[in-house]
């Protein structure tokens, strides 16, 4: 039978998990509003060039 305290001793996080989270998080990332922003800055430039 399965010890499970046993097992969750041994246990460790891999490494590439840990990279990869750390990846993740220190991403900016664009979303919705970031794009509608651009896209109402783009207008505005359109208008004042015409």
């Amino acid at each position: 039978m399965i010890n499970y305290e046993e097992e969750l001793k041994k246990f460790h996080p891999s490494m590439d998990v840990n990279e990869a989270e750390d990846a993740i998080y220190s991403r900016d990332l664009t979303d919705v509003t970031d794009i509608l922003k651009e896209m109402i800055r783009e207008e505005k430039q359109k208008k004042t060039q015409h």
